[in-house]
């Protein structure tokens, strides 16, 4: 069991998290680029509209990466259960 949890743990921290901090850094850049749409093209209806959109999927993007950390983390204290980096890092 030892062995599984630093296998997982592992995992954990070389490639789920970035892949994570890889998706919110497209998310932060997609609303970035439609707040760059809406302001641009102010006077076009159709470019403002995709800016819009834009902003609202980057926005759905990052409430739902940040939320998976909150739910994770309430998880994980709500059934005192160990953090998988913490256990990777002390040993």
């Amino acid at each position: 069991m030892v062995v599984l949890n630093a296998f997982l743990g592992k995992v954990v921290v070389q490639i789920i998290d970035p892949i994570i901090l890889l998706l919110a850094a497209v998310a932060f850049v997609v609303f970035l680029w439609g707040v760059f749409e809406f302001i641009a093209h102010a006077g076009d209806e159709t470019k403002r509209k995709e800016g819009k959109s834009a902003i609202l999927w980057g926005l759905v993007g990052l409430v739902i990466i940040f939320g998976a950390y909150g739910i994770i983390n309430i998880a994980l204290g709500t059934f005192n259960l160990p953090d998988i980096r913490q256990t990777i890092q002390g040993q």
